[in-house]
Order: structure tokens, then C-alpha cells, then sequence
């Protein structure tokens, strides 16, 4: 590889598109691997341990943070939510590029240990058809209404970030994440000169 690995997140908030946008990349990009996250929430009924996230109990999740196998952790709508180290650092040791979807606490996290991170934040097209996304996909109700109620002060957060994104159209929005990544990838401060002039 002729460039330094670096870690891609989107952020944004729920129902955005972020999984969604993620799935796709990773079809165009062998070299780059998606991080799972880990959680206590409970799975959506089209959701797969091992593939969407990895589905910890309390307990288990509380011991991740005290054996230090989390990058980043973060408590959001009641349930944790965080980074696992081992499986991140395996996808950096093998020369990949490492995507996340997150939320702003574990994106500005991620932000402030890894440096060189790129950050991606994602706006939905309107308030509607957000929530419409999240009734689609089977959140509760209650839980649509706090997140609703949250995107003022998510969209707020959005200048703390590299990129801003709005998702209207997913095929567009997926080749400006794609010109994004291949940009980054050409940043004087990655690549390798001695390897290439050699």
C-alpha cells in the first residue's frame, strides 16, 4: 500500500443512512473493513449478531470498558454502545482502512485518540422523512420521538466534523463518500514516498 491506513466515520444522526452507506463502500472497497460495534441493546429483528453488531449482555459490555478492550464507549438512549479494540487494530495490522457508523459522542471519541481520523457528518433530506426511516425500520415509537427531538442539537455538532453530507439521494450520496475516501488517500501527509520513488 502506498498510503498510511486511516479510519473513516460517518456520523449523523439515527436512521440517517449510515449502515446503509457503509454496506455499500465496503461492496466498491475490498481494502477497506467495517468496524462492528458493540451493544446492550436489544436486535432488530432483521439485525445479526456478528454482522450488524455484536450483542452484549450488561455485564459483559461493563467488563470490555474495565479490560480496556474498547477504543471508545458511550451510553446513548439507554443502552452502551462502543468500539471493540482487538478487531479494529487486527483490520489496521493488515494494511486495511477501517469504516465506522457512529453516533457524535463515539465519532468525536474516536476523533480525539486517532487524530487523522476522517469524519463524515450525514444530514437527512428533512425532520419527515427521518422519522419515516425510523417507523420504517421498526424503532419504537417513544424511541422515534427522542431521537426526533435530538436532531437540532446532532445537526449543531455537524461543524466538529470534516465533511458534511446531506442524504437525499443514496446513489449520490454514496459516490461523494466514495470521492471523499479516494481524496483522503492522496493526502500528502499518507502517502509513502520512499516506498513509491523505490
Amino acid at each position: 500500500m502506498y498510503y498510511e491506513s486511516f479510519f473513516l466515520v460517518l456520523v449523523g444522526p439515527s436512521g440517517v443512512g449510515k449502515s446503509t452507506i457503509v454496506r455499500e463502500i465496503i461492496k466498491l472497497h475490498e481494502d477497506i473493513k467495517y468496524s462492528i460495534s458493540a451493544t446492550t441493546k436489544r436486535p432488530r429483528k432483521d439485525e445479526v449478531n456478528g454482522k450488524d453488531y455484536y450483542f452484549l449482555d450488561i455485564s459483559t459490555f461493563k467488563n470490555w470498558i474495565k479490560e480496556d478492550k474498547l477504543y471508545e464507549w458511550a451510553l446513548v438512549y439507554g443502552d452502551y454502545y462502543g468500539t471493540p479494540r482487538e478487531q479494529v487494530d487486527a483490520f489496521l495490522g493488515g494494511g486495511y482502512d477501517v469504516i465506522f457508523d457512529l453516533d457524535i459522542q463515539g465519532a468525536i471519541s474516536i476523533k480525539l485518540k486517532r487524530k487523522d481520523t476522517v469524519t463524515i457528518f450525514l444530514l437527512p433530506p428533512s425532520k419527515e422523512e427521518l422519522k419515516r426511516r425510523l417507523l420504517k425500520r421498526g424503532d419504537n415509537e417513544n424511541v422515534v420521538v427522542k431521537r426526533i427531538k435530538e436532531i437540532g442539537r446532532e445537526v449543531r455538532a455537524a461543524s466538529r466534523f470534516n465533511y458534511i453530507i446531506r442524504n437525499d439521494v443514496l446513489e449520490e450520496t454514496i459516490k461523494k463518500v466514495d470521492a471523499i475516501i479516494m481524496a483522503e488517500r492522496h493526502r500528502t501527509k499518507r502517502i509513502k514516498l520512499p516506498q513509491i520513488i523505490c
